[in-house]
């Protein structure tokens, strides 16, 4: 069967060959562990049940994760085999399962969460590069959508991630997800249970596209949306021969970007300490929690 489920739109018969995303169509991951480094709402004091998917439909020249997403390293498991990894990181206790990078098998997991029935909350961790019709498909099945709107202009999207028409469909797939769970639930302690988190690295030499983004968000979403403006980027990559993503952002820039956003009336913003670059943050791809 072709696939076009994500705005790549390759229609090749991933049973045979390999689009964008570069995997078949069986589930392939690379890590499966209590993850603490994630807002403080979805990592809370036990973690989040982080499921890290092989292969990715963005590409971003940046990545930190090149190794999983670029070259698509991990192993194949068949849908028991997810949901006993899922079973795996409920008994460790964690405050959620986290589906890291899953865009590129949003329609297997709509089959496979329509059986699993999660008893805790379920997290899609998402690049926000989607299509909002195959989000239609995990209406009920996802809880906490946790996407990045990572540009709002094309040249930017096309250059770092070869996605001239990033924000046109990141900008669609935020709104879906808005509509199926709406304005972010916590419990007594303060800990996710159901809405929307608006993530976004600021680049340097890129915090134009930080300002655009949020008032985007601000004009078409509730005041008390949710928004993650993150600090954390590292150059990786190709982007280490691509000045001005070729260092690390400065204290000046995040200070201009976070002074900006707050005078746009946000309600709830979580912002991040120069320490969120440090590369012990990065997690271990050694296939921890996939060979049950």
């Amino acid at each position: 069967m072709e696939c076009s489920s994500c705005p790549r739109g390759c229609k090749v018969d991933r049973s045979v060959k390999t689009g964008f995303c570069s995997v078949g169509e069986a589930y392939k991951i690379a890590r499966a562990a209590p993850h603490f480094w994630e807002e403080p709402c979805i990592s809370g004091s036990k973690g989040s049940g982080t499921v890290f998917f092989s292969g990715c439909n963005l590409g971003c020249v940046f990545c930190q994760n090149y190794e999983v997403s670029h070259a698509a390293f991990g192993k194949e498991v068949s849908e028991s085999g997810l949901m006993k990894i899922f079973d795996m990181l409920i008994e460790k206790g964690v405050h959620n399962i986290n589906l890291v990078t899953p865009t590129h098998y949003a329609e297997m997991l709509a089959k496979t969460l329509e059986k699993y029935k999660s008893p805790i909350p379920v997290v899609y961790n998402s690049s926000g590069y989607e299509k909002a019709e195959t989000l239609k498909k995990l209406e009920g099945l996802i809880d906490i959508y946790l996407p990045d709107l990572k540009y709002y202009d094309s040249a930017p999207a096309l250059k770092y991630s070869g996605a001239g028409d990033y924000f046109e469909y990141a900008s669609a797939a935020v709104s879906e997800m808005f509509r199926q769970v709406g304005t972010l639930q916590t419990d007594e302690n303060g800990i996710a249970k159901r809405g929307i988190i608006i993530r976004h690295m600021v680049l340097p030499g890129n915090i134009s596209q930080a300002v655009k983004v949020f008032s985007w968000v601000r004009e078409n979403l509730p005041r008390e949306t949710y928004i993650s403006v993150m600090r954390q980027y590292t150059p990786f990559g190709r982007a280490k021969d691509m000045p001005p993503i070729n260092r690390r952002l400065s204290a000046r820039e995040y200070s201009i970007v976070k002074e900006k956003i707050l005078a746009l009336g946000f309600e709830n913003c979580f912002f991040q300490g120069a320490d969120a670059s440090d590369e012990e943050f990065i997690p271990n791809f050694n296939l921890e929690g996939v060979d049950l």
